[in-house]
């Protein structure tokens, strides 16, 4: 096994390129013969430093249709079966707020915390901080939205929210298959949003690429985060080769080119050289 002291640059950008892959730390291991903990020390060092690219650069973005969205993962156990002692070390549910441009689909903003009224207004801040012009925003119908978004961007949107309807699974295996959606329902919360751009789709199909990215967000599953750090730092490395790596397949370039704020497609070594930024 190959310590953290001796890799080069290139077993770095192996060891990234297998995680941004999709791989567990474990499968990583057995791809790149390098140490457990020499991987997951990487991580833990390249995800701040993906959060602070993420935090300057990604400013001053012009959104015409803003979709946001939350996704459930946990840490060491869900929330019901972590004990009073493991939730205070970090375990328990763990949410991702994800807020995309619909038009560039770019990852503007991104929080792992709880699904609260908290988490929701430092999330909304976040985005209002990063964004120029006035958006159309739309959420599902989490009732922490309204406020957040009247405080962080007051009359400068126009909002609505959308509020699926599921009906019970059809499937004999219920606990396994998901709700069917049988409507949605559209409320205007502010301003005066179009209709026809009333929805979440790109965002949600933004989270089904979350989960065919992370191992860590793989349900039923062993490879689920230990730690909280590691899994916030996954999150960081996720977005950041999201927005400035994956070339998306209907734009033909990144989100990050479409959005203006990259001039080419970022390769991995540029992302591990970040550390050294």
């Amino acid at each position: 096994m190959v310590s953290m002291n001796r890799l080069d640059s290139a077993e770095r950008s192996q060891v990234v390129e297998c995680l941004c892959d999709g791989n567990s730390i474990r499968a990583t291991v057995r791809i790149t013969g390098v140490a457990k903990n020499t991987i997951t020390k990487l991580l833990v060092e390249l995800g701040p430093a993906c959060v602070a690219y993420h935090d300057e650069h990604v400013r001053g973005v012009r959104v015409r249709c803003l979709q946001a969205d939350e996704i459930w993962s946990f840490v060491g156990a869900k929330q019901k079966n972590a004990s009073k002692e493991q939730k205070q070390a970090g375990w328990g549910d763990a949410w991702t707020w994800t807020g995309i441009d619909a038009d560039t689909k770019l990852c503007v903003s991104y929080l792992v915390g709880l699904r609260d009224k908290g988490c929701a207004y430092e999330f909304i801040q976040d985005l209002a901080d990063r964004i120029l012009g006035r958006p159309q925003i739309t959420t599902d119908a989490l009732k922490a939205y309204p406020d957040a978004i009247e405080a962080a961007f007051g009359a400068d949107c126009d909002y609505a929210q959308l509020h699926k309807i599921f009906g019970a699974s059809n499937e004999p295996e219920t606990r396994y298959s998901p709700a069917t959606c049988i409507g949605a329902d559209m409320k205007v919360v502010s301003g005066n949003p179009d209709p026809k751009l009333v929805t979440t789709s790109f965002v949600e199909r933004q989270n089904l690429t979350m989960r065919m990215s992370m191992r860590r967000f793989t349900r039923l599953t062993n490879g689920f985060s230990k730690k909280l750090e590691n899994h916030a730092a996954a999150v960081a490395l996720y977005f950041m080769y999201y927005n400035f790596c994956r070339v998306h397949q209907t734009l033909r370039v990144t989100p990050a080119m479409e959005a203006g704020i990259a001039e080419h497609v970022w390769s991995i070594e540029e992302i591990v050289g970040l550390l050294r930024g």
